[in-house]
């Protein structure tokens, strides 16, 4: 099977709408026409050479043809049975089904496989170097941090607490929020609240994790920057093509990383940068 370009140009204003659209094959092709060959979990610790501090990720993610698409979930969320579910499932029921990571994976494996990561649908390729999990970290934090336009002195939003993501922010000079739902404190010692909504109000930007999508929580957020005129920038191992689909509808940059991570290899890779108002951007 080969990508396929879209059927219609129809933009969804909210996730449910995407999800409907690609349902409907609105996006492309038939989604029932499509199988997960395979599904799989990705678990990982991690603790970078000199940081006092780790954490742990879990990431569902779902092959079609050439195609990955993922969504993390909390360590030990994903219900027992969702692999068995996916594998070998046509792509238009697991957007129907009743584990949100599971619709997110399918739609992201979908949309990867109708929209790739190609110039041609807006996206930007930057190279990440060979290195350590650190140094690749800081790399990609910084092409993170470089979609943001704003003055020194601004305050982000972070939702997805990314240590590396913070060192970027203060060295241009922008103050920041931590906000996690898992809570606690940073690697210096700030702590990180867990109602994003409710400190968004104080902050100038967002800069937001792509796992939103999987706890439900993305389109408040997407609603609150679009209302207050906000940038909303999105870093996406989580619905790295889902994501790209709302530039100019609340969100205005993504930083799109699909499988394999950069915390999956020493080796170089690519992530994806888009921008609303590009030429392909904004679908």
């Amino acid at each position: 099977m080969s990508p396929a370009a879209p059927a219609s140009a129809r933009a969804a204003t909210t996730y449910d709408e995407l999800l409907a659209l690609a349902r409907a094959g609105e996006l492309g092709p038939d989604p029932a026409g499509f199988r997960i060959s395979v599904a799989f979990t990705t678990r990982q610790a991690v603790r970078h050479e000199g940081r006092g501090t780790g954490y742990r990720n879990e990431v569902l993610s779902l092959r079609l043809a050439e195609s990955v698409g993922s969504c993390a979930v909390e360590p030990g969320a994903l219900p027992d049975g969702a692999l068995e579910d996916c594998v070998g499932a046509d792509v238009a029921r697991l957007l129907e089904h009743p584990t949100p990571p599971v619709r997110v994976a399918a739609l992201d494996a979908y949309l990867m496989h109708v929209t790739p990561h190609t110039p041609e649908n807006g996206a930007r390729p930057v190279a990440l170097p060979a290195g350590t999990s650190l140094e690749k970290s800081r790399v990609r934090a910084e092409a993170v941090a470089g979609l943001l336009t704003l003055p020194p002195g601004a305050t982000v939003l972070v939702v997805g607490v990314v240590n590396s993501l913070l060192e970027a922010l203060r060295s241009r000079g922008l103050g920041y929020v931590p906000c996690d739902l898992k809570g606690g404190v940073t690697e210096w010692g700030e702590p990180v609240v867990t109602d994003a909504l409710g400190a968004a109000g104080r902050c100038d930007a967002l800069l937001v994790s792509g796992m939103t999508l999987g706890n439900g929580t993305f389109d408040a957020l997407r609603e609150h920057a679009l209302r207050q005129d906000k940038q909303l920038v999105m870093f996406a191992q989580t619905g790295s093509a889902v994501l790209p689909r709302f530039l100019g509808h609340g969100v205005s940059a993504v930083c799109a990383e699909p499988y394999p991570f950069f915390w999956l290899d020493g080796g170089p890779g690519t992530i994806h940068r888009y921008r609303a108002g590009r030429p392909g951007g904004a679908r």
